[in-house]
This record gives C-alpha cells, structure tokens and sequence, in this order.
C-alpha cells in the first residue's frame, strides 16, 4: 500500500543458469482498474566465458542507445565502462577493477593496448586457472581535456609454459627483484666499496600462444580533467561594534 506521496523500491533478480538472452516481463496493476497497469520489460544475457571484466560499471550512452530501438530488438547492455568524472589537472586519478580466469586447466596471457595519459597496472600479466587480478587504471593529465567514452582493447590468449605450471609463478610485469650490487665508489674512511640496490623487473616466464586462442575485451574510459573554479558572490561582512581590545566574529 502507498500512501499519497511515498514511493517505494523493487529488486529484481537476474541468475541464469544457462549462457542465452533471457526475455521476462512484469505487469504492474494498480488497484483493481485493468486499465491502470504498467509493463516493464526485462531483458537479460546469461554468458560462460573463459574470462570475464569485474567492477565496471553500466555505459549510461549506450543504455540509451538500446531504448531508442524497437522492443523486440533490445539487447542487454553492457558493463564495460569506466567513470573518473572530475579530475583536477596534473594530479592522478585512479580507479580499479578485475580480470578472472574462470578456466580450470587454461593459463591465460593479457596485454592493454593503452597510451597516455591512461596507465594500466599491470599492463602485461599471466592469469592462472581460477586466478583473478586487480587492475588500476591511473588518469595523469597536465592539460585540461575531456574524454567521452575512449576505448582501450585488452588482448587475451591462453598460452601453455615452457615449465611445469606449478612450478612457475603467477607473473605480471609489477613483479621485481631488488639486489645489492657492489660498485668501485668508495666513500672516504670506508674499508669496503659501497653497495647500491638495484631493482629489475622479473622477466617473463617462457610460454607459446595456443594459436587461435587470442580474444579482445573492451573497457570505455570517460574523464574530465581541468582546473578548479569557484565563484564567490559579492557580500558585505557586518562586524557589530565592538569594545577595544575585544574580538567579535561574524560568519
């Protein structure tokens, strides 16, 4: 029951157990008149995919794109955007999501095909069988710009390892060693030659692609960089009188 002026919410609930469209339907009557109803349709895509894209969000233009076609030709929209809304001009703006390899036997290799001012980390990376990894997006931009749905492609195939799998680490190209090399600096009063540390990356375990395994995924990006406005309307501050030696504070 709604009274006048309340509104009230309604979860609908989408598990599929099978990877098709899935049409539904739901009439919505309004008290006993026939005539009073409402039909919302739902529509749904079920997929069983090697790997998948989490934590995206819902691309709001193409959402509108699939209202405007007919009904019976409405396809399920896709989760595969990425809002950074306002970012100021030459500070980072990051946002995460995760790549999962829902195989149980397949390694899988990835690689984002994305330039500046758009980072991926990793940008290059191994997906173990039943492995997810974290990705951060980093948006760094020292000129105001704005970008409306930019698309970065993700190439993905499943390669097999030179050596055993459980003998390799799950790799990205975040990993690094950091070592201690000796150099022939010495500093004054020292007995041995001082030791810098040096970092290198791990390099990439030894693998070949499983040929026509390669498969694209695409992720929209959407920013607005610039710099900061505000505007501050002209008033007068009225301080009371006030007795020497005496603070008074007017907001």
């Amino acid at each position: 029951v709604l009274h006048p002026g309340q509104s009230a919410e309604l979860d609908v609930t989408f598990k599929p157990t099978l990877a098709q469209r899935v049409e539904g339907r739901i009439r919505l009557l309004v008290g006993n008149l026939c005539f009073e109803k409402t039909q919302i349709e739902l529509v749904g895509e079920g997929h069983k995919d090697e790997f998948t894209l989490g934590g995206l969000e819902e691309d709001i233009k193409e959402r509108n794109a699939k209202r405007s076609l007919k009904k019976d030709i409405i396809d399920a929209v896709r989760v595969n955007h990425i809002q950074f809304g306002d970012c100021p001009v030459g500070k980072h703006c990051r946002r995460t999501f995760t790549i999962t390899n829902h195989t149980s036997a397949k390694v899988m290799r990835f690689e984002w095909e994305a330039d500046a001012p758009f980072q991926f980390s990793p940008k290059v990376g191994h997906l173990h069988p039943g492995c997810a990894k974290t990705i951060t997006v980093t948006l760094k931009s020292d000129v105001p710009v704005t970008f409306r749905r930019h698309l970065v492609k993700c190439k993905v195939a499943n390669i097999n390892l030179e050596l055993p799998q459980s003998k390799v680490q799950d790799w990205d190209d975040r990993m690094s060693i950091a070592t201690r090399q000796g150099t022939t600096r010495k500093d004054p009063g020292a007995r041995w030659p001082k030791k810098e540390e040096v970092v290198e990356t791990v390099p990439e375990p030894a693998h070949t692609v499983v040929e026509e395994s390669s498969k694209e995924a695409e992720v929209y990006l959407s920013a607005l960089v610039d710099y900061t406005e505000f505007q501050l309307n002209a008033v007068v501050v009225q301080l009371k009188d006030t007795l020497p030696f005496q603070t008074r504070t007017a907001t």
